[in-house]
């Protein structure tokens, strides 16, 4: 696929087809990331990070606990987890 420079005001702009939009998973208005390499340009999709703030904001703090909540607090840390 080639996709043409074109200028914006200012400044340059390359659109990008509907077909790449799809591939890459954004519509617009979403961000993207830009690498660029010395042989060419990376694009991938921005995702959005969950503060932990907002995450804990959604929970439920009544809520009861799990029924294997115990099994789970016995287990051996496996990797970098947080004890």
């Amino acid at each position: 696929m080639k996709l043409s420079v074109e200028k914006w005001g200012d400044s340059a702009a390359v659109r990008l087809p509907t077909e790449l939009l799809r591939e890459l998973k954004v519509s617009p208005g979403d961000k993207l990331n830009v690498v660029v390499r010395p042989d060419g340009v990376l694009l991938t999709a921005a995702r959005r990070s969950w503060p932990l703030a907002e995450l804990i904001a959604q929970c439920d703090l009544s809520a009861a606990e799990p029924v294997d909540l115990e099994g789970w607090l016995g287990l051996n840390s496996v990797g970098c987890e947080a004890s």
